[in-house]
């Protein structure tokens, strides 16, 4: 093959090195900021890619598959590990027979997530070695790597990103595919049943693999030195080594196995320099390990806990050098739901109702913003019905009626073992169902649900419905969801029952719903009495401007939820014009 080069996305080098490495199987579950990862491998043909339900089950697959003796992987953001922790803290113990890497994408200051979690400390306590790139180039190098190491150490490796990372560009050279003959399975029930006899025997290996990893990381090629000034160096990773390389004259220990950690080789170049810090994003992984080794140095006490790393903050607070940052002035543009999303109707009707909202991760998450403000509770993925069962567990008589709202996608991934639950221990929950027909926040992905696989082809589609209804729940009401009198009435009734009721209110997103978006749009006649009323569901092509309501042509999509609030008639749709 011909050496071509290519400006890549590091989420798409990732793809393309799996591609090279001769991966056969990718599960994923859509996160951001990892989500491109598995669609940009899906358009290679040699490697079965799918959307799993959620992160436990994708790499419970991948595990499998790696059992079977093919390269697989396994994508997900920082928040998914939580859910898939289970099968890779017992994948650590069993090892693996092909090569099998977790990726995971962290989200420092938190631009789509609800938590700044490490997914560092995940490497250290399951005991698994983890990568970290810093560029494009290096993800396509370090995944590769990572399978290598798998084989070599008989276990699985997780390759770290953050948001930053994941999706700067740079130069990629593209390779060839190495073709990779199957492994045989050969039965061993001593390494691959996770029984408690067998178990303690496996961690005796799981502590030698490492033992082992640990020495032989001092002599990787995956790790540097680069000495510039030797009054101080530091010591970072990921794309913290570009900002610090930018930023100081300072030498640099780049680590690129970020666990377990060279010592050795970091106590030599600690001998090189009069000053060592550490610079890196979140918890001080790296810090508190090298004090517990006594090896002397400091970073936290200068850049904190919370919070990305820049080139900027790095020279202001290492050397006290401001640097002008451009268009500080710039509004910011928080994230809002679309014109005509089905979602929003449905909550101006539980906030007319006075409702308690026990919400949860995806688009409707953004009910909580104003004008709508109508979510009080936000946790995880999956966690609004659990939730709402508790805190009306814990208050029964409580007189505001609380809701659990969920997305299709959403409750595929954690909230149908809730509804179980419910149903079970006797909740009096009403739980409403968002079916926007496909998973909308991450960028429109396939799930269950949608009844079409991450290539497109046609599948099984869950039925919602009838599945709720074998969790063992006797009410099941389906509403249009731009119908709000009809949602309205629903909600209205289900509350006033006793046990557990669901409300499916279905309207596919209307990015995706390609005839709804050739709809003619609304306006505003004469007959305005300018009270905002259709101000009050927050919808962006309907705004205010000196005291005159008016509605974008080039926004509106023509869903008519503002004409059916209008008491005046005051709002009506463009009418065809003959030509």
């Amino acid at each position: 093959m011909e050496s071509i080069k290519r400006l890549m996305i590091c989420n798409q080098a990732i793809a393309r090195g799996a591609f090279e490495a001769g991966v056969k199987v990718i599960s994923s579950y859509p996160g951001t900021p990892s989500t491109e990862i598995t669609e940009f491998a899906s358009i290679y043909p040699e490697m079965h890619c799918e959307w799993a339900p959620n992160e436990k089950v994708a790499t419970e697959v991948a595990i499998g598959a790696a059992f079977a003796g093919v390269r697989s992987m396994a994508c997900m953001k920082h928040v998914g590990v939580n859910v898939a922790a289970d099968p890779l803290f017992t994948a650590a113990y069993t090892g693996v027979n092909a090569g099998f890497v977790l990726v995971v994408a962290d989200d420092p200051s938190m631009h789509s997530s609800q938590n700044e979690q490490d997914s560092r400390y995940y490497a250290l306590s399951a005991h698994v070695p983890m990568l970290e790139p810093s560029d494009a180039a290096e993800s396509k190098a370090f995944l590769k790597a990572a399978f290598y190491l798998s084989e070599k150490y008989d276990t699985p490796v997780m390759l770290r990103l953050t948001t930053r990372v994941a999706h700067s560009q740079s130069i990629v050279t593209m390779e060839e595919r190495i073709e990779l003959t199957d492994k045989p399975f050969i039965k061993n029930i001593d390494k691959y049943v996770m029984m408690p006899a067998m178990a303690r025997k496996r961690h005796l290996i799981v502590e030698e693999r490492e033992n082992k990893l640990s020495f032989d990381v001092n002599f990787s090629p995956l790790n540097r030195i680069e000495m510039r000034n030797k009054n101080l160096g530091i010591i970072c990773a990921g794309g913290v080594y570009n900002y610090v390389k930018e930023a100081t004259d300072a030498s640099i220990f780049k680590l690129g196995c970020i666990y377990p950690l060279p010592l050795n080789k970091i106590r030599e170049f600690a001998s090189l320099v009069d000053d060592l810090l550490i610079v890196e994003e979140l918890e001080p992984f790296f810090e508190n390990q090298l004090k517990s080794h006594g090896v002397h140095c400091h970073g936290k006490d200068i850049f904190g806990l919370q919070g990305e790393l820049s080139v900027a903050t790095i020279r202001l607070k290492l050397l006290k050098n401001a640097v002008p940052q451009p268009y500080t002035d710039i509004p910011s543009r928080p994230p809002i739901m679309c014109a005509g999303c089905p979602h929003r109707g449905v909550f101006y009707i539980i906030k007319k109702l006075k409702l308690l909202v026990s919400g949860d991760i995806g688009c409707y998450a953004l009910g909580a913003a104003p004008p709508l403000n109508a979510v009080d509770l936000c946790v995880c993925m999956g966690a609004s019905i659990g939730m709402a069962h508790g805190f009306d567990k814990a208050n029964p008589n409580n007189a505001n009626k609380i809701v659990a709202v969920i997305g299709d996608s959403t409750f595929v991934h954690s909230g149908i073992t809730s509804v179980i639950n419910s149903v079970y221990n006797k909740a009096n929950s009403t739980i409403i169902i968002l079916d926007n027909s496909i998973t909308g926040m991450t960028g429109h992905q396939q799930n269950p649900a949608t009844g079409k696989t991450l290539s497109g082809e046609i599948t099984h589609k869950l039925d919602l419905a009838l599945l709720v209804k074998a969790c063992g729940v006797d009410r099941v009401e389906i509403v249009d969801a731009y119908d709000l009198d009809a949602v309205e009435k629903a909600i209205k009734a289900e509350t006033e029952n006793a046990g557990v009721g669901v409300i499916i209110a279905k309207r596919p997103c209307v990015l995706i719903d390609k005839k709804l978006l050739s709809s003619r749009p609304y306006f505003v006649n004469k007959g305005c009495k300018k009270c905002g009323g259709c101000l009050k569901i927050g919808c962006p092509a309907i705004f205010n401007i000196t005291g005159e309501i008016q509605i974008s042509k080039e926004n509106c999509i023509g869903c008519g939820v503002c004409a059916s609030l209008c008491r005046f008639d005051a709002i009506e749709q463009e009418k065809i014009v003959s030509t």
